[in-house]
């Protein structure tokens, strides 16, 4: 068996196990190449997960394309969570359009109000939530585990791709002929809200183009962070 197929396998485990013993789960996709390997892996099994993604009004034309895509593909439509329009006309009005660029606190404060917020609506009321999380993306995720106690929100937290190679990815894709976001194949590894990401040079590291202004240490939106800190509270063995 190849490297692939095995962890195919195992993943395919993984999600049959959220469904399992954590209903109800859901997966959050930010339309990118790992988000589309567990999109294809959820929608092709007809798990019982829903797929929802944070549509920070920031996005690429080209990520918002993908929901097109999903939807002329599987027949599904990805659920959208936005940010309250009050509280981004308030930062706008109050810092300016851009003020993320002006510190981390102002960037992470833009973040918490275009994604944090919209995130826990979105997981209310569930017992379990899904990343297309990799260690080897980030210096910041080097110690991601597949399965925590996201004792912020209240559930458990999984992240089926944890040991995946960007090669991985990549030959599932090719593979199975799964759609995916276009800017991948302009230097775009890791995609975020437009005005926040780069194309990479090669050799960069993937995340090198999220928040490219700041030190890689701090290179988190605030979706896996508590007080500044990673939620990596306690692992949970697979």
């Amino acid at each position: 068996m190849s490297d692939l197929h095995r962890r195919v396998e195992e993943t395919q485990a993984i999600l049959a196990r959220i469904a399992r013993d954590y209903s109800p789960a859901v997966f959050a996709s930010s339309l990118a190449a790992e988000d589309m390997v567990l999109t294809d892996l959820i929608l092709k099994a007809r798990l019982p997960i829903a797929i929802f993604s944070l549509e920070t009004g920031r996005l690429h034309a080209e990520t918002l394309d993908m929901l097109k895509r999903v939807r002329e593909t599987y027949g599904y439509e990805i659920a959208l969570y936005k940010p309250q329009p009050e509280a981004v006309e308030a930062y706008v009005a109050q810092n300016g359009l851009n003020a993320f660029y002006d510190s981390v606190e102002m960037r992470k404060e833009c973040c918490r109000i275009r994604k944090v917020e919209p995130l826990g609506r979105a997981l209310a009321g569930k017992q379990a939530w899904i990343t297309g999380q990799r260690r080897s993306q980030s210096a910041t995720r080097a110690e991601l585990a597949v399965q925590e106690d996201d004792v912020a929100h209240g559930l458990q937290k999984f992240n089926p791709l944890t040991d995946w190679s960007e090669e991985n990815v990549w030959e599932y894709l090719h593979e199975n002929q799964v759609p995916y976001n276009a800017l991948h194949d302009r230097g775009y590894p890791s995609i975020g809200c437009e005005p926040c990401t780069r194309a990479v040079q090669p050799g960069e590291d993937v995340r090198a183009g999220r928040w490219w202004w700041e030190n890689p240490e701090s290179k988190e939106c605030g979706l896996h962070v508590v007080d500044g800190k990673l939620i990596r509270i306690k692992s949970v063995a697979a």
